[in-house]
């Protein structure tokens, strides 16, 4: 008997590309749970299959910097705040952090399909009563508009969120006075895709502003973070990277250089987010 539930739960996460970089991740999971049916009927209560496999979701991979440590150019060892990892291609960039905040997979990329299988067999080891076999699949939010994906880290958070490298891919709707602008949504999407955005409060001071990296480093509840990151990749807020404050800075930003009534609906990742407006 095979049981199964579409749209079980989310995973955010950021992920190393070794051809775009980092690059912020969402994904809808599904899963099918296999095993013998017991006395009532039932192979796992549904109301128990979610925060079962969410519970562990949760605790694992989601809202880590997914590492693929076989790809080219790529170093990982220990450091005094936990683990370093440094890259070489496509660009260089350098992340400081407590371990919990990496997910660390032998492989030379990151694919939804390698990882679903990987969270599988995990998952499988130590499957509940009657289920012997769990089978997820992660894919990709159908977005047939404007999307994008981002990375960040929020300090003063209390959960996972502080990691200052986990992300989103995010929908992104755009009114011009009063009317859906789809160019000025692919405008902005393409401005924004695969960027780090940083709190400008966070910035390490330089004394030599013409580098083409910015740094960040901040101490969270869970420990201290630091990344350097090429300045090209980076957009600075004079406010946390919160999504609220992220539609108040894009329809701020958007209003000053099109002279327009402006209305942001921007997506954290799928299915939730926030509206600003600004003319």
């Amino acid at each position: 008997m095979t049981l199964f539930v579409n749209h079980l739960t989310h995973i955010d996460a950021s992920l190393w590309s070794p051809t775009h970089g980092l690059m912020g991740a969402s994904w809808h999971v599904d899963a099918e749970l296999d095993g013998e049916l017991g006395s009532d009927g039932m192979l796992f209560d549904f109301g128990e299959v979610k925060p079962w496999i969410k519970s562990r979701l949760d605790e694992g991979l989601d809202h880590t910097l997914l590492v693929p440590t076989e790809a080219p150019g790529i170093q990982v060892f220990d450091c005094a705040e936990g683990l370093c990892l440094r890259t070489q291609f496509p660009y260089p960039m350098e992340l400081r952090g407590p371990r919990q905040s990496f997910t660390l997979l032998p492989w030379s990329e990151i694919t939804p399909e390698q990882l679903a299988t990987h969270l599988s067999t995990e998952l499988s080891r130590r499957p509940p009563a009657k289920v012997e076999a769990i089978r997820l699949r992660l894919r990709d939010e159908d977005i047939e508009t404007a999307a994008y994906t981002y990375s960040h880290g929020l300090k003063h958070h209390v959960g996972n969120c502080q990691r200052i490298a986990h992300g989103h891919r995010s929908r992104l709707h755009i009114w011009r006075n009063g009317q859906r602008d789809p160019e000025l949504e692919r405008q902005w999407a393409q401005t924004l895709d695969a960027c780090y955005l940083i709190h400008d409060e966070d910035l390490v001071p330089q004394v030599d502003e013409s580098l083409d990296t910015l740094s960040v480093a901040y101490r969270a509840d869970q420990g201290r973070f630091h990344l350097t990151l090429p300045r090209e990749r980076c957009h600075l807020l004079s406010t946390p990277t919160t999504i609220e404050h992220i539609a108040a800075w894009l329809a701020e930003k958007i209003a000053l250089e099109t002279h327009s009534r402006i209305r942001v609906q921007a997506f954290e990742g799928i299915d939730k987010g926030a509206i600003a407006e600004a003319s």
